[in-house]
């Protein structure tokens, strides 16, 4: 496997008990893992390819403790990792051998919700499924929706700008966060952001959301509430080729129809969610399309009548029209659980990078060909709409030659997302997953420029080392 870690810094690990003893007067009994069978839970994330023993885990239960241990690190020259529930699939939360991961998941309250103002106040370690449950009963909802809701925290959201099937409609997390509470490297409380849509002075709400835990530690959110919908249907619309799916994608968004959702499946795909959620997939295609809209009953009607006109333009071959909520919870079941499903019978890597709606075609075509030059199979799964592509790259773990192979083919699909005029990463964040094809995406200029940002933030780069800029990226000016 190809990626590098840097050398721990041998002080530190000679002063572990020192630093550890001085933790632990910062938390409460059970706020603090030393043990290194209970440490070992923590010293991987979704990315699971990749493990470094941490050098301790302290786990807050308030702000304030969060700056104390925040101050105690940054005047010790101490790393810190910060961690949300572990979900993250670019290695954003693997943490280094000489560096403390603080985790969130103890701050997981709801502390306000503004109904009239439609705004939500919650702590960072709360899941993001859990946001929408505390609002469902009036009629409200948080939108953004990642596959891993059900376990993933607001925190890795905001640090890794995630989406989910409905960020089409409704955005990303940084169109539905508002305002944050953070902690600086040095234990530095500050508020940005608010209650309004739009905050005044610098955006630097916009420059947290997405900075990979690299410029603070958000403990607290405020976080945009939407009315939910009068009713959605998702629709199944099968295709006998992922080319003919990929243009009928592209022309719906091409004719200004904006659904809710639109995801794609490929035959490996629909074969292994069906298999897992009985969810109706038809199995006679080579490609499926789910697409919601949502709306009242007339207001659904008009705008499928205008999406199946254009898939019928592009070869479809099934539409089928989910008919209750039971078979709308089976749909969406077999989606969001496909990075699960595919576990159950390989191996993979998930990749993450955007392209240009309009190349979907021509991208399909030709990952299927990089995949299949390594001698190895890919099933894809992605947000189509937003151009947002996740193939997993499927392969044997414990045979090295394939474990190899499966990194470069993801390399090379992530090269071509670059090539087409899209990036490295859609919502999992670059983490150490693409770190060393930053190089691809920006020149040296663009990449001192941000790298000037952050430290601005962290001077001494304690704060999520080893993550998003190569390791050997020096400031050239």
């Amino acid at each position: 496997m190809g990626i590098a870690f840097p050398t721990p810094d041998e002080g530190i690990l000679a002063r572990r008990e020192a630093i550890t003893a001085g933790l632990a007067r910062l938390v409460p009994p059970g706020g603090l893992v030393t043990a290194e069978d209970e440490r070992r839970a923590f010293e991987t994330d979704a990315f699971t390819a990749y493990r470094r023993m941490p050098l301790a885990v302290v786990l807050p239960s308030t702000t304030e403790e969060v700056a104390a241990i925040m101050r105690f690190c940054h005047e010790h020259g101490v790393k810190v990792v910060p961690r949300g529930a572990g979900t993250s699939l670019a290695g954003g939360a693997i943490p280094q051998e000489d560096a403390v991961v603080l985790g969130v998941s103890k701050m997981n309250r709801v502390l306000d919700v503004n109904f009239k103002d439609r705004t939500m106040r919650v702590e960072a370690g709360i899941t993001n499924l859990a946001i929408s449950n505390a609002v469902m009963a009036e009629g409200f909802f948080y939108a953004p929706d990642p596959s891993s809701q059900l376990a993933c925290t607001i925190a890795g959201n905001i640090g890794m700008n995630s989406g989910g099937a409905h960020c089409l409609k409704y955005g990303v997390t940084t169109n539905n966060v508002l305002g944050v509470k953070m902690v600086t490297v040095d234990g530095t409380v500050v508020e940005i952001g608010g209650d309004a849509l739009d905050a005044p002075g610098y955006d630097l709400l916009g420059l947290v959301v997405g900075s990979e835990g690299q410029l603070g530690i958000v403990t607290e959110a405020t976080v945009r509430i939407l009315r939910a919908a009068e009713g959605a249907r998702p629709v199944l619309f099968g295709f006998e080729t992922s080319e003919q799916a990929g243009a009928a994608v592209a022309a719906i968004i091409g004719a200004g129809i904006i659904p809710v959702a639109m995801e794609f499946m490929d035959k490996p795909a629909i074969e292994i969610c069906e298999a897992f959620a009985h969810a109706g997939y038809p199995l006679d295609v080579e490609a499926l399309l789910i697409i919601e809209v949502e709306g009242s009953d007339a207001e659904m009607d008009f705008t499928l009548g205008r999406i199946v006109e254009i898939a019928k333009k592009h070869g479809v071959k099934t539409v089928k029209e989910s008919k209750s909520a039971m078979e709308t919870a089976a749909i969406w079941k077999g989606r969001k659980s496909a990075f699960g499903a595919t576990g159950r019978v390989a191996d993979y890597i998930c990749m993450d990078g955007t392209i240009p709606t309009g190349r979907l075609p021509e991208v399909l075509r030709r990952i299927d060909e990089i995949v299949k030059g390594y001698g190895l199979r890919v099933a894809n799964v992605f947000h189509a709409g937003d151009g947002n592509l996740h193939p997993l790259v499927l392969y044997d773990v414990n045979d090295p030659d394939q474990a190899h192979k499966a990194e470069e083919a993801g390399n090379d699909i992530l090269r071509l997302c670059v090539e087409v005029g899209g990036c490295l990463t859609g919502e999992h964040g670059v983490g150490i997953e693409k770190r060393d094809l930053m190089n691809v995406q920006f020149d040296p200029q663009d990449l001192d420029q941000q790298m000037r940002v952050r430290g601005v933030f962290d001077r001494a780069w304690l704060l999520n080392p080893a993550k998003v800029f190569p390791l050997d990226r020096r400031i050239t000016a």
